[in-house]
């Protein structure tokens, strides 16, 4: 493993997968929370015409033209679905629709014209479709670090402001914010995000890099300052873990082992994640359905005691069972551990018998008091 950590290749590798997870992260946090998931998808696929018009321009795949071609159309694309979703009655997703739709389409009409052009420096530039990652130089660390950095700087700056447009666009508005403005930011900074992972995953798989980290930090907390952090370093985790499984498995791609990293990770929080997730949900409705049966067993023997005017009446298991169609004798002992009813003998019957406790009478009649207000 030492020997791989040394490797200058696997590290770049390492490093940039790190920045791409943490501005991918943060700003992630912000597109998921205003209902914007698909906000990375429509970006990534337009900055593919970003791509090409770089390399045009340049004549050459250098990566500074690239991504600032990138970082243009995927900005465009941003404003044309906002001009869209603002100067029509197109909802936000077929406003996204349409832009990645039409800016992808131009990607591919250019990337198709710049293969028939013959210029020799265009080999391997269609890998921007899906990364490569084994590419990246350490002068390209230095470009995703700044764009890094400055990114979250600016979130820094604006904390206050993002956090209010994103959570109460109104009223920011009337506080006098530049609620446009601030938007606009946020989506030109996550067009930042997607260039940083051009080169790293690819236009096809970025939108998971986006996405996934904010979706799995979301499980696990409900405020915005720790599911930023947790997002960034679930990101960063991702990216690291599916450059090393890369370099350890000789032939596998690293964008789509990061993005399943990144995958993983929205899984577990979603099975696992305390208060959210599909376990922690199955566990509550099991205990809030014995705590419903066991409600319903204790009122029919207050009801039964009440009838026969007696408080100590003993009812019988096997009545109860009948009544309920089912074995309640596990509910039974759930009252009794509680201290709500005891077991009694009521000669000559052999079977059990069963008669409220005081503290059960109380409890049962403030279940009775709780559903008749309900009904009032």
């Amino acid at each position: 493993m030492l020997e791989f950590l040394t490797d200058y290749t696997i590290r770049n590798v390492a490093l940039g997968a790190a920045l791409l997870g943490i501005i991918s992260g943060v700003l992630g946090a912000f597109a998921v929370l205003r209902k914007q998931s698909l906000l990375g998808d429509a970006l990534s696929h337009a900055a593919l015409p970003g791509v090409c018009l770089g390399f045009i321009v340049a004549g050459t795949r250098d990566l500074g033209f690239i991504l600032a071609g990138a970082l243009i159309t995927g900005s465009l694309a941003a404003l044309f679905m906002l001009l869209l979703t603002r100067n029509s009655r197109l909802k936000t997703d077929a406003g996204l629709g349409i832009s990645l739709s039409v800016f992808f389409a131009i990607g591919i009409v250019l990337l198709t014209w710049i293969q028939t052009t013959g210029n020799a420096s265009q080999g391997g530039l269609d890998s921007f479709l899906f990364g490569q990652a084994a590419a990246i130089l350490r002068s390209d660390l230095w470009i995703m670090g700044g764009i890094t950095f400055a990114t979250l700087a600016v979130v820094a700056v604006f904390w206050k402001e993002f956090k209010l447009v994103t959570f109460d666009p109104v009223f920011a508005r009337t506080l006098g914010l530049p609620v446009l403005t601030l938007e606009i930011a946020l989506t030109v900074m996550i067009a930042l995000a997607v260039v940083v992972g051009l080169q790293m995953v690819g236009v096809v798989l970025m939108a998971a890099m986006v996405i996934a980290p904010a979706v799995a930090a979301r499980q696990w907390s409900s405020r915005l300052e720790v599911m930023v952090i947790l997002s960034a370093l679930i990101g960063m985790a991702s990216g690291v873990s599916g450059a090393l499984v890369s370099a350890l498995g000789r032939g596998l791609a690293t964008g789509p082992l990061i993005v399943l990293a990144a995958s993983a990770a929205v899984a577990v929080s979603l099975l696992f994640a305390p208060g959210r997730g599909v376990v922690w949900e199955m566990r509550r409705r099991a205990a809030n359905r014995r705590s419903l049966r066991g409600q319903r067993v204790l009122t029919t023997l207050y009801r039964l005691a009440a009838h026969h005017g007696d408080s100590a009446y003993p009812s019988e298991q096997g009545m109860v069972d009948a009544y309920y169609g089912i074995a309640t004798a596990p509910v039974m002992r759930r009252l009794q551990d509680r201290g709500l009813i005891q077991p009694v003998a009521h000669a000559p019957e052999p079977t059990p018998h069963w008669v409220l406790t005081p503290e059960g009478i109380a409890e049962a009649e403030r279940i009775l008091a709780s559903l008749g207000a309900q009904e009032a």
